[in-house]
């Protein structure tokens, strides 16, 4: 299976400013493994979206998935 690229909309980079850069780091190395497997253990399909969410502790990281370009685009991280 090939490896999905991964991009960010430009919103989410203001949404890295407000958490803590501890946090950051994690969350980021978190996002990395969508590229392997988009569709993880643990990630919830949103209800009348075609739009998925994945908790990183108090965070939500809320992406979307083209797999017929294999791409991941993260939409926003922010606070649950």
């Amino acid at each position: 299976m090939a490896d999905y690229k991964i991009f960010f909309k430009k919103s989410v980079w203001k949404d890295f400013k407000s958490i803590p850069d501890s946090t950051l780091t994690k969350i980021i190395e978190r996002i990395n493994t969508l590229s392997k497997n988009p569709r993880q253990i643990g990630c919830t399909k949103l209800s009348g979206q075609e739009k998925y969410r994945m908790r990183y502790g108090r965070y939500r990281i809320i992406y979307s998935i083209q797999d017929d370009e294999l791409t991941v685009w993260v939409v926003k991280v922010g606070n649950r």
